[in-house]
């Protein structure tokens, strides 16, 4: 029986993707096997985690590795414990491992989903950032060693599923005009300030900005949420994923979250996919794929629904999915800069050393800094040098932007 079990290892097991994931796993316990787990920041949780499943291979950050050591061998196991990126490398492309959940945030999971592509891994990808910084590069990489790539963002699961089956195979396939494909449609609750005035926005405190009105996520995600800039995020993910340029793809605000993303066709057909707003359901599609199971959701009661609310964003109060859009116009230098000067920025704004609508502005004096700009010409889709470049490029905008927020609270004009 062990022979047919699916082999996991996910990467951000303690965060909210790996908490659904795990309550999928615990209710198909002869469909999946767990060979690996990390988690960097909650050493106690992902230890919990090792006792429950008895993983091959645990992996932490170098500063808690001495620490889950002590603990996994009190606790009697014979994990194998690894620590840091190459840990994480190493469980990624691990040949005992069927399926990468890639669930890690921010560029801390580039290099790992890259390895998992490199090793023609069934990628489940929740970080967008991987994407945003070197989409290129890993959708390359995936198609050269045969790697699958399911995605587990619910915006983009659901687009996932409303398109036909030869372009889920073959995302090039979305431009042949027989499948009739004219626009993506992003859906965004519109996070925690939707009804709120820039003004309220600039007075938020950090309670407020993490305090989502229809999801369960992390802090840096709930911030993305309320500045919209996750959604710019999820738009340059798509033109990625699904081979499009960012003008193809539009983004409506649907405060509801019950339509998760919706195709809109040629012949005036829009396919959405619905559900209640929980990520078992996305995770649940990609584990199985192309089979379903249950998810342990909650079912959408449509007679309890009433009326579904769109509305276009605003821009101005929102602008940071603006920045994204001219970003993924300038190419993969540009996203690049956008994700690290807004992962700075975040950080801040966590820390209350500026305000939330800081955020956008911080990112577009890096976006506009001549000394980050000149490397947008780079080649960061190259094979060899690809993901160096990309890293350097990172480091460097992280730099500049810790700069510029030192600027700012000194009340200097960026």
């Amino acid at each position: 029986m062990a022979d047919t079990l699916q082999s996991l290892a996910i990467l951000g097991a303690t965060g909210s993707i790996g908490d659904s994931t795990l309550a999928i796993i615990r209710q198909h316990p002869n469909r999946y096997r767990i060979h690996a787990l990390t988690g960097f920041s909650r050493v106690d949780k992902l230890l919990a985690l090792a006792m429950e499943f008895n993983p091959v291979k645990i992996c932490t950050s170098p500063d808690n590795y001495a620490q889950l050591s002590q603990k996994v061998t009190d606790a009697g196991l014979d994990t194998i414990i690894l620590s840091g990126g190459e840990g994480l490398i190493e469980i990624a492309s691990d040949e005992a491992v069927d399926t990468v959940v890639a669930a890690i945030v921010g560029a801390a999971g580039l290099s790992s989903t890259l390895a998992a592509a490199s090793a023609g891994k069934r990628i489940l990808l929740a970080n967008k950032e991987s994407l945003v910084m070197a989409g290129d590069l890993v959708i390359k990489t995936a198609k050269k060693y045969g790697a699958t790539i399911l995605p587990i963002d619910s915006e983009h699961n659901a687009i996932y599923q409303c398109l036909p089956a030869a372009i889920q195979a073959d995302n090039t396939a979305i431009h042949h005009t027989s499948y009739g494909i004219k626009k993506l449609w992003l859906t965004a609750s519109g996070g925690s300030f939707l009804d709120k005035s820039i003004k309220q926005m600039q007075n938020a405190s950090v309670k407020e900005a993490v305090n989502h009105p229809n999801w369960s996520m992390g802090q840096k995600i709930s911030i993305d949420s309320a500045t919209m800039m996750n959604k710019g995020l999820e738009l340059i993910e798509a033109c990625h994923l699904f081979d499009l340029k960012e003008h193809q793809i539009q983004v409506v605000i649907h405060p509801n979250s019950v339509v998760h993303s919706l195709v809109e066709y040629v012949d005036g057909s829009f396919l959405a996919q619905l559900g209640t707003p929980d990520m078992k359901t996305p995770i649940a599609h990609a584990l199985a794929y192309p089979e379903r199971i249950k998810s342990g959701v909650m079912p959408l009661d449509l007679y309890q629904l009433g009326s579904l609310k769109f509305l276009a964003p605003d821009l101005d109060k929102f602008a940071c999915l603006k920045l994204a859009r001219h970003a993924a116009r300038l190419g993969t230098g540009a996203c690049i800069a956008l994700n690290a000067a807004n992962e700075i920025a975040v950080e801040a704004f966590l820390a209350e050393k500026i305000c939330l609508t800081d955020i956008a502005v911080i990112v577009k004096a890096c976006l506009d800094d001549k000394t980050i700009a000149q490397d947008y010409s780079q080649d960061f889709g190259d094979e060899v040098l690809g993901l160096e470049r990309i890293l350097t490029m990172d480091k460097k905008v992280r730099k500049i932007a810790m700069a510029k927020i030192k600027l700012l609270k000194q009340g200097d004009v960026l």
